[in-house]
């Protein structure tokens, strides 16, 4: 398998402590920049649409299994796959966002809970009731 980055999250958040959970909980909107290869794949995105930007979360433990939701020790230990932990054996991340402005190779897009440097592994669009989609 060959994954590689496509893109690279530039974020006012540079510590995965200040990071919220989730994007719709106080996350800033970022820049997405493209790599100049990949540039191409940008025709037809829009501003004002909604795509999921997936990542890889550099920072992440590979090797956790089992978490307490949301950091809550209160709640049992459940498995990763249970959980939108940002540890896990395969640390993607899924972000819903909406596009906000597109200028040559970055995309602004947000609410985006992603850290600075984070890797952009691909973005797809949300789907809707246009079956072209």
């Amino acid at each position: 398998m060959n994954l590689r980055a496509i893109g690279t999250v530039r974020s006012s958040i540079v510590n995965r402590e200040d990071a919220p959970k989730q994007g719709n909980e106080g996350a800033p909107d970022v820049w997405i920049e493209i790599e100049p290869d990949v540039a191409d794949a940008l025709s037809g995105l829009s501003i004002g649409e909604e795509v999921i930007v997936i990542t890889w979360f550099h920072r992440s433990q590979r090797d956790v299994l089992r978490v307490h939701p949301r950091g809550d020790t209160r709640l049992p230990l459940t498995g990763v796959f249970a959980t939108r932990s940002p540890d896990r054996p395969n640390p993607l991340g899924l972000h819903r966002v909406a596009i906000k402005g597109i200028s040559g190779l970055r995309i602004l897009a947000g609410p985006m809970e992603a850290i600075d440097g984070t890797p952009v592994v691909d973005i797809k669009i949300v789907i809707g009731n246009d079956p072209s989609s």
